[in-house]
């Protein structure tokens, strides 16, 4: 083990937990955002690795000679420029399987807030409208008897198939390519899995391939009794076509946790009665978080004191 502590670029925010489990054997550096003119050019050279919770551009790996690791707090990790890392021979890493239960606990619990309106029906509890006005309205729509597309059967998806499983509804997915060993019914396309379903789970990440795939055509396969769950990217979604077939009655509900411009919710959003909304908390426990921050500083430490991180993703060079 070298005795030259490694130098770790923290730029932005990112959990407290993570600086503290690295600052025992690294010397951390901190910028206040991932603005490349923010590095000290005499600390540049130093720089052997990163912890970021957001973005990390190609312009802030030229101004890092030594950079070797960025480790990413999240298991998408889109911020991260992976195409100029691996160019350069840097690995990322990012935080898989810490956080699939927390996730599928929220999608499940999303697609039961967006059929039966439990939120609806606590405010009208608080409100006092059920001594004033008596019982809540019946949902129109329920869980029963649906049949559930996920779009995206990676960790996560199947996290939440395997919830699904005990709610006894039928579960078909689509992913560019067949999972082996699965029994969930396979369709080639996103839209043929919206025109067999009449719910559609999606758990993608944010890829040229998977931008506005949500659109028009496929939320017209849903049907009328149609519910879309977003639990992955808003960059998934075409957000206006959403807004016009949730006031035309394309489809009859939808749930988001994920939005196309983050913290911003397009108004035409907050206005539906049909849609059930959350500010991007799927995996937003502190359990969870604390584990992903012991994952993104047990890379960083793995990488510089036992010669592996321990979850590089695969567009990066580390042997794996």
């Amino acid at each position: 083990m070298s005795d030259i502590r490694p130098k770790i670029l923290i730029p932005g925010q990112i959990r407290e937990r993570v600086i503290l489990r690295l600052q025992e054997k690294c010397d951390i550096v901190r910028i206040e955002r991932a603005d490349p003119d923010l590095i000290d050019p005499e600390l540049a050279p130093e720089i052997t690795g990163a912890a970021v919770s957001g973005r990390f551009s190609a312009e802030l790996m030229e101004r890092l000679p030594a950079l070797r690791i960025i480790a990413s707090f999240g298991v998408g990790y889109d911020g991260v420029d992976v195409g100029a890392a691996a160019a350069r021979g840097i690995v990322v890493t990012n935080t898989p399987d810490v956080l699939n239960e927390e996730v599928a606990d929220t999608t499940l619990a999303l697609l039961l807030n967006t059929v039966r309106r439990y939120p609806q029906a606590e405010a009208w509890l608080r409100e006092g409208r059920w001594e004033r006005d008596g019982q809540f309205p019946l949902t129109p729509l329920t869980l029963r008897g649906r049949k559930i597309g996920i779009y995206g059967l990676g960790r996560i998806g199947m996290a939440i198939a395997r919830r699904l499983e005990g709610f006894g509804v039928e579960i078909s997915y689509h992913t560019r390519t067949p999972r082996p060993g699965v029994a969930y019914t396979y369709h080639s396309t996103l839209l043929g899995l919206a025109s067999a379903v009449d719910t559609l789970i999606a758990i993608v990440p944010k890829t040229p391939d998977t931008y506005k795939t949500i659109n028009a055509e496929v939320l017209g396969a849903l049907g009328a009794n149609g519910v879309l769950i977003n639990v992955g990217r808003g960059w998934t979604v075409d957000e206006d076509d959403l807004a016009r077939a949730l006031r035309d009655g394309t489809i009859a509900a939808a749930g988001l946790d994920v939005f196309q411009d983050e913290p911003h919710v397009p108004r035409a959003f907050l206005d539906m009665p049909n849609m059930s909304l959350l500010p991007h908390v799927a995996s937003a426990s502190v359990a969870t978080r604390d584990a992903m921050a012991d994952l993104v500083a047990d890379n960083l430490l793995g990488w510089f004191f036992n010669g592996a991180p321990l979850t590089p993703v695969a567009e990066t060079p580390y042997p794996h």
